[in-house]
Order: structure tokens, then sequence, then C-alpha cells
């Protein structure tokens, strides 16, 4: 399969800092690529070196195996849609998607052609004619893509351009531009901090922290295999302890917490007796109230903080006991526990293999 891009041990410095440390990667042709970070990890950096408007203090950044060093962002097979989209306002539909073909000189008769089919693939056809002022927050986001898409780039960059719509748009948003970017084949290079919008959309993820890369891989992985602490952290919503090892075996080890608990789980590499770690638990592999019988299990009480109703993401606040950490407990859809209040004290368990801990970074 053709690699689209491939960015080979780029890194930008701006005087005593780096913004982006010795970073590479490559995306397929047509595959759907996100990088997911805080805001200042490097990542609109990273972005702009790729788009041309940026230059790398070191590497390379390759388009369809063409170097782009000196290469101007007019001249790169790559077009960005920032997060304001940046439409004109005071031209229609078909004048913003003909702006970009009218500088290449091309005809009038194959920019008319071309605005006609690129809105039918964006699911906008007979927009021609309307203005901007007149479209949904939805729409605009479909006419800017148009509008990179007519140019027909290899790589489409996008700089967070979800954040300025509202929370029910921006989740219907991820399920539109996922099945339009299916559907026309252009590659997508995805940036945002937002890690619902990268688990969605992307076929694989690059987690970016302070400059650099912690892990590229599949949603699937990232959440349930991530490889650091951080990763482990920042992608999806976690329970965390900290603790110290007291026996290690195979690939599980025992560790206690500063308030006396012990827990057995899976580590990610070989840890020693008396090494600080990290543990991290997902809030959906809590049990609540666990048959007596269930075997490999650790069980703890836990006294109730609050219930926290969000349909069928609802969950349950609460602290071990004698201990102030504060625990997510996902409530499950097939089981009722409308029973529980607030201030019972109840028991529940998770399987040593389902948490992973970390050494500790501090």
């Amino acid at each position: 399969m053709q690699t689209d891009l491939s960015v080979q041990c780029v890194s930008k410095t701006f005087g005593d800092f780096t913004a982006v440390d010795n970073v590479s990667f490559e995306v397929p042709q047509g595959e759907f690529f996100s990088i997911l970070g805080p805001s200042g990890c490097g990542k609109t950096t990273l972005l702009r070196m790729i788009a041309g408007f940026t230059a790398p203090s070191r590497g390379k950044i390759l388009i369809r195996e063409e170097d782009m060093a000196g290469v101007p962002p007019n001249r790169r097979p790559a077009n960005l849609i920032f997060q304001h989209l940046a439409l004109f306002p005071m031209m229609t539909v078909a004048q913003n998607i003909a702006f970009g073909l009218q500088r290449r000189r091309e005809k009038r008769s194959d920019i008319q052609q071309k605005i006609t089919r690129i809105l039918e693939r964006v699911d906008l056809p007979g927009f021609e004619d309307k203005a901007i002022d007149q479209l949904s927050g939805g729409q605009k986001q479909r006419v800017a893509i148009a509008r990179c898409l007519v140019l027909e780039p290899a790589v489409l960059l996008l700089d967070e351009p979800l954040g300025a719509l509202d929370l029910k748009l921006r989740e219907q948003m991820k399920v539109e531009l996922k099945k339009l970017q299916a559907q026309v084949g252009t590659t997508f290079v995805y940036i945002t901090h937002d890690q619902s919008e990268a688990l969605v959309m992307s076929d694989h993820v690059a987690v970016m922290n302070q400059g650099h890369f912690e892990q590229v891989d599949t949603p699937q992985n990232l959440y349930h295999q991530p490889q650091t602490s951080f990763v482990s952290r920042f992608v999806g919503d976690n329970n965390a302890w900290s603790g110290v090892v007291k026996r290690c075996e195979a690939e599980t080890v025992d560790i206690e917490t500063p308030s006396g608990q012990h827990f057995r789980t899976r580590a990610t590499a070989p840890l020693t007796p008396g090494t600080a770690v990290d543990l991290f638990l997902r809030p959906e592999a809590m049990i609540i109230q666990p048959a007596a019988d269930l075997p490999n299990l650790n069980r703890f009480e836990v006294i109730v903080k609050s219930l926290l109703f969000d349909g069928a993401n609802s969950r349950l606040l609460a602290n071990p006991l004698n201990d102030d950490t504060e625990l997510l407990i996902a409530l499950p859809q097939n089981r009722q526990f409308d029973h529980i209040r607030r201030d019972d004290r109840i028991e529940v368990a998770w399987d040593e293999q389902s948490g992973i801990c970390f050494a500790s970074s501090e």
C-alpha cells in the first residue's frame, strides 16, 4: 500500500524550547490518522510543519515519497482546515469551493463540473448558490472540506475542526466525518485534544506528550493496552492508585497502597519488590456486589458518595473505606442497582487482569 505521508525524525525548536522532539510516523493511503494530546504538547506545530507553514529544525517530511523541504504550502499536495474554517462569508458555497481552482487558472466549465461532483460527495447537492450564513455548523464543515478536497490533495490536514461546535453537533459530526472520509478515500491527518473524537474516527492514533509520541496504535489497543502511564491517564476514564510492589509472580504483581489496600494486577514490564507504581483501572471493570464464588478478584468495600446519572453512562462516585481516593464505578445496563443510595456501604471487586500498573514516573 502506498504511503501518503512519511514523517522522519522531525524536530522543531524555538530557542531553548523543543516543541516537537524527534517524531517519526507513516500514514498509508486512505487512512484516518489522528494526533491526540493536551494543549501545548506540540501537535499543532507538527501539523504546521506538514502543511509547510513552519520549517522543521531537523528531519524530513515526505508526501507520496516526495521530499517537502523548501516546498511552500501552496505547492504541497496537502490542504489544511483550521478550527474556524476560514470560509469567505461574502461568497456563495460554489464561490468558496471555486476559489482554489480559480487560482490555478482552471477552465470555468471544468470548475463547475468539479463543484457539482464534490458537493455530491459531501452530501450537499444543490447547495451551490447558498450563502455561507444560511448553512448550519455541520454544513459549513462539509463546505470547508469540499473546498479542500476539490483540489485533490494527497493528504487533508484538520486542526481541531470540531472545537467551535456545540456538544450535540460535535457528536454528530464525529460520525459524519468518519463516514465522509471513508466515502471519499482521501487520507486524513486530524489533530485534537478530545479523546472521544480520536477514538471514534481514527484507524490509528498517536498520543503526543511534551513534543514526542508516547504510543501510536489502534484506538482499541490504546484503550485496552496502554504502554505508558501517560496514555493510561489521558485515554479514557480511569481509577488510579499509587502503591509499592510487595511481590512479583510471572506477569502479575501484588501491590500495597498508602492506605493499606492490597491488590494483585498485571504489569507491563518486569518489576521488583519495593518499586513505586501507579495502578490504573477502568470504571467499567468494577463489579458491584460480586458473587461470592468468583475467583481472582480484588475485593474491597466502598462508601457511595454520589450517583452520577447519565443514562447508559451512569456511574457511582465512591471512596474505599478509610481512604479518600475517589473511584468511578460504571453502572452496568443489564443489572438494576436502583436500590443503591448515597452513604451506602457496598462491596466491589475487579479481576486482576483488568488493571494495569507501571513504574511510577514521579
